[in-house]
């Protein structure tokens, strides 16, 4: 796989946050790896992985790691930093590749982006 080089970002840059859960998949993959590796591919700037210990959504349905209430479908929530443009035209592709789920997206101000 042949990844971009590391790029500047400007001071002003978009956060895209997306909300899934863990038991989603994409092409027999999980979801999350699904989008992570995408995102690589594409040069975007950076993304980091979140699982959550409790939530719930759109469905009202509780997720929970406790042990009383072990639940394998955890939430997770994925965010990439990257120019508006690139988050823009990422979007289309996140869109078809999540059939549920949660896409946010805010103004995030780039303080320091260094290796």
């Amino acid at each position: 796989m042949n990844v971009p080089p590391s790029r500047d970002l400007p001071q002003e840059c978009l956060l895209l946050r997306v909300f899934i859960g863990e038991d989603d998949e994409y092409k027999h993959r999980p979801l999350y790896k699904a989008i992570v590796h995408r995102a690589r591919e594409l040069g975007m700037a950076g993304a980091t992985l979140l699982r959550g210990r409790m939530g719930y959504g759109r469905s009202n349905h509780l997720h929970n790691a406790s042990i009383l209430m072990l639940s394998f479908d955890l939430p997770m929530v994925l965010e990439i930093v990257d120019t508006p443009e690139r988050i823009e035209a990422f979007l289309p592709e996140l869109k078809k590749m999540m059939p549920t789920g949660l896409i946010t997206t805010e103004r995030a101000q780039i303080i320091r982006y260094q290796a």
